[in-house]
């Protein structure tokens, strides 16, 4: 097992953790995308409680949850140590100037800055709906005889606060500039990378970065408008 944590506490294998937990968040985002469109449906919020509660309580669902707040913690983790690692590295920092063509995006420039803020977003999200749910005083539908906890009714009270809708959007284009770097870039570290191949990566990375935080950002919009 040495070989297999010299590995791991390795640049190359720090980047393979980043490249595998990154992949894992990108379908836990298209996953949880299609479960909060349901937040727009025009039913009252059945739909979206009904999935919150099947999301909550079935074993399986359970524990990729569980999964995926280990995922979260490491991907941020590692990327605390390849920062601190590139830093060391280079104690100087290289000099621009202004409007000089670099070699590198902007935002594989500073990945640290966009996920730490979007670590923000997330304390904040968790502790106004996984919190919530989990331990506050939520009220309950009843539908089909079964009693569910009203999430619904929670996130329609956030979005009536402009602030916080605010505050989710610009997060959501936050997301987008850390998904267009971080979609190639798993791809690229996983050795996925060819002439053939790499542009329609970097075509779908960009799609994904655009078109998922936009999914994400409509929710908070329209529920608002619709007050």
């Amino acid at each position: 097992m040495k070989w297999l944590v010299n590995m791991l506490t390795s640049t190359i294998g720090r980047k393979l953790v980043m490249a595998l937990t990154g992949l894992f968040l990108i379908l836990f985002l298209t996953v949880h995308l299609t479960g909060n469109l349901q937040l727009i449906k025009d039913d009252g919020g059945k739909a979206f409680n009904i999935y919150a509660e099947f999301m909550t309580t079935f074993p399986l669902i359970k524990i990729v949850s569980i999964g995926n707040f280990f995922f979260i913690l490491l991907h941020i983790y590692t990327s605390v140590l390849l920062t601190q690692r590139n830093r060391n590295a280079r104690p100087v920092q290289y000099a621009y100037t202004t409007g000089q063509a670099t070699n590198s995006s902007w935002a594989s420039r500073n990945m640290g800055i966009l996920g730490t803020i979007i670590l923000v977003f997330l304390i904040v999200h968790l502790k106004g709906y996984w919190y919530e749910m989990h331990f506050g005083a939520i009220p309950t539908q009843n539908y089909d005889g079964k009693e569910v906890k009203d999430l619904y009714a929670v996130v329609k009270a956030s979005y009536t606060q402009i602030w916080y809708v605010a505050f989710y959007v610009i997060s959501m284009a936050f997301v987008g500039f850390h998904l267009v770097h971080g979609f190639s870039s798993a791809f690229q570290t996983l050795g996925l990378n060819h002439p053939k191949y790499t542009p329609l990566i970097k075509g779908l990375g960009y799609g994904f970065a655009v078109l998922v935080p936009i999914g994400f950002a409509i929710i908070p919009i329209v529920m608002f408008l619709k007050g």
